[in-house]
């Protein structure tokens, strides 16, 4: 898909030498760009999201499921030879 869009000067020269450099058209650059802007954006969501539901304190029900784990791996996998 085409597209226009206004860049500021510095910033289209910048481009417009890295692909030089790098031997990528000037489009190439700005999809690598984007798809880096756009990964870093899904990958703060899912940071935010995960933050939110650590957010709170574990219950009663949550802590004693952890401590049976605990003792689980205590006696099934830290007696086990390897």
């Amino acid at each position: 898909m085409k597209t226009a869009i206004s860049i500021p000067d510095k910033i289209f020269e910048k481009v417009d030498e890295y692909a030089k450099e790098h031997h990528y058209s000037r489009s190439e650059v700005f999809v690598i760009a984007l798809r880096e802007f756009l990964g870093k954006r899904e990958s703060r969501k899912l940071l935010e999201a995960l933050n939110e539901t650590y957010a709170s304190a574990e219950t009663v029900e949550e802590k004693a499921v952890r401590a049976g784990a605990k003792r689980h791996y205590a006696r099934k996998i830290l007696k086990e030879k390897y």
